[in-house]
């Protein structure tokens, strides 16, 4: 048995690997790149969509988040890292912790951002640095102890009834300096260390920002703002931008100038719209420093208003969908706003954030055993920027299959999803228990898509269990060919005249009618038009130069005599699907 004094060594030794930095003759040393590139990574706007361009070739971003404590030693560092690569990640996001790279005013230590960095090198992986400086989920809880205790400096957000709050006070100017200066040395640091390199593609500015207790903050500096007059800056803002506001702005909106509640009425709503727009001045003050310094793309997540929450009982005032324009006027230097999205109706929060303004990124969505069709459907659907899971490193094994199972079809399909020209001829579907169906009208070809379980003959849908989702990605690389790559889906292809003139019928798995039913002989309606048949479906992979490789051909059985193109649930496919019309 180890005595005490062996166990306290032990520990003594651990503590001191998971503070000491990166030691000269380490493999994962700083080093300068093998050719020159000073292309920073750069957000390219294509139309509604987004692509994050890294040495000049676009890049589909599918990431894991860690969780919050998971880069807090270089022990756990090393450990993690290679096995987000082994899990079929290109991108890891990971915090970047005021209080560990400033635990004493004006020193900085940036051992752990420089582990995570050689370490994403090392396993050819990306990082996206989240920045929990003055907020983090609305809390001040990543802000050092120096500013924690010293309030008068650094006041505190207060209630109505004037309770101080854990949230740092977005009216303090003394606030802003001490989280503009850490911000600035992280971002200094990283332009040192990383450029040319192009580890570390983009940045999230603070975390899921907001108010919470009260809509706004009550103090006194607060209520002189309030009180105040709305910035013309903002009147003219959603002036300009009338036809294209949020319908919950545009409600909100009188079209006049005055004080906050003059100029949007005298609720919680307004209160939460005054707070908006200090927050994201404040963020955009922390973004127009950083361009200065490493000029790489920047976003912000919001926490999502659900459940029926009021402003305050959710992190109000984030960059949510209905305070998009408040946010898009005042932090016009954040490339994205982007939804952490944990709630049901998963389809609905993405399409409140897939806007012609605001191409579509996810960086935390809940990890579960529906991640890898969620992310299929983002890309497919919205032609998201990227998707990841949260606290992908403490999920387990049956839940992550499922995204390294995803990732590995988006990685293929990317390069062939870059190339249409036509981004009409794209879709994702997503289905549960209760949102079965999607019907696809493709011009003159009707594509109704269905959940796995609608077939009849898997047990588990209909003995009780709970379905898991089924998504693909569904695209047209030419009339009559269509690619589908995904999980739990079954696709019926008709002609529109032909779907139009089609009756449902129930089936059995041999393909015939599966009861019998009496039925007369009276003349039908005669058919009209064409019908669309399947030439082949066949499995197959796609190169790294987009090239499909054929695997299998799946007849008869697989795609039920040619009447559908079909993948289980659990299982994840490319078919490659050619139709023809008779």
């Amino acid at each position: 048995m180890m005595s005490i004094f062996s166990r306290l060594h032990l520990v003594c030794a651990l503590l001191s690997f998971c503070t000491t930095g990166i030691q000269a003759g380490d493999s994962f040393s700083t080093c300068t790149p093998s050719k020159a590139d000073t292309s920073q990574p750069r957000l390219v706007r294509s139309g509604a969509s987004a692509r994050i361009s890294v040495n000049g070739e676009k890049m589909l971003i599918l990431g894991g988040e860690l969780s919050n404590s998971a880069a807090t030693c270089i022990g756990d560092i090393d450990e993690v890292m290679p096995r987000m690569a082994r899990m079929g990640l290109n991108t890891v996001l990971v915090p970047a912790q005021w209080d560990l790279i400033e635990p004493v005013e004006g020193q900085y230590d940036f051992t752990l951002i420089d582990r995570t960095i050689a370490q994403a090198r090392a396993n050819h992986l990306k990082v996206i640095f989240l920045w929990f400086g003055a907020w983090k989920n609305s809390m001040s809880c990543y802000a050092p102890e120096w500013l924690k205790v010293n309030t008068r400096k650094y006041p505190r957000a207060q209630t109505r009834n004037g309770k101080p709050l854990e949230i740092a006070s977005v009216f303090s100017e003394n606030v802003f300096q001490a989280d503009c200066r850490a911000f600035s040395r992280l971002m200094e640091h990283i332009a040192q260390t990383d450029k040319g390199f192009n580890t570390v593609i983009m940045i999230q500015v603070e975390n899921e920002i907001g108010m919470l207790e009260d809509a706004r903050d009550h103090s006194a500096e607060a209520d002189k703002w309030f009180y105040g007059k709305v910035p013309d800056e903002l009147i003219r803002y959603l002036k300009s931008h009338q036809s294209t506001l949020h319908p919950t702005m545009a409600g909100k909106f009188s079209g006049r100038s005055g004080t906050w509640q003059e100029v949007f009425g005298d609720d919680i709503y307004t209160d939460e719209i005054f707070m908006a727009y200090h927050y994201a001045r404040y963020v955009n003050r922390l973004a127009l420093k950083a361009r200065t310094i490493y000029d790489i793309p920047l976003f912000v997540n919001a926490a999502m208003n659900s459940r029926g929450r009021l402003p305050g009982q959710y992190p109000s005032a984030g960059p949510l969908a209905h305070l998009k324009d408040i946010w898009h006027c005042a932090a016009p230097e954040i490339d994205l706003l982007a939804p952490d999205i944990y709630d049901t109706g998963f389809k609905g929060w993405a399409a409140q954030y897939a806007l012609p303004d605001n191409p579509l990124f996810i960086p935390e969505s809940r990890c579960c055993a529906n991640s890898g069709v969620r992310a299929l459907y983002a890309i497919g659907e919205h032609d998201a920027v990227g998707f990841s899971a949260f606290a992908i490193d403490q999920a387990p094994e049956a839940d992550t299959r499922h995204i390294t199972e995803s990732y590995g079809l988006l990685r293929q399909v990317a390069p062939v999803l870059d190339r249409l020209k036509d981004k009409k001829a794209q879709w994702g579907i997503l289905f549960d228990q209760q949102d079965q169906e999607r019907v696809i009208t493709d011009g003159a070809l009707s594509l109704t898509c269905r959940h796995f379980f609608t077939l009849p003959w898997d047990a588990r849908a209909t003995d009780g269990s709970v379905w898991p989702e089924g998504g693909a990605v569904i695209a047209r690389l030419a009339p009559n060919d269509y690619l589908i790559a995904g999980s739990g889906v079954v696709v019926t292809f008709q002609t529109t005249t032909e779907k139009q003139q089609t009756e449902a019928k129930s089936l059995g798995e041999d393909g015939f009618a599966d009861n019998g039913e009496q039925q007369g002989r009276a003349t039908a309606k005669p058919f009209t038009g064409k019908r669309m048949g399947i030439s082949y479906v066949d499995e197959v992979r796609i190169d790294a130069n987009g090239q499909m490789q054929y695997l299998r051909r799946e007849n008869g059985d697989q795609d039920h005599q040619g009447r559908h193109a079909r993948i289980s649930v659990g299982d994840y496919k490319i078919l490659h699907v050619k139709l023809y019309e008779y």
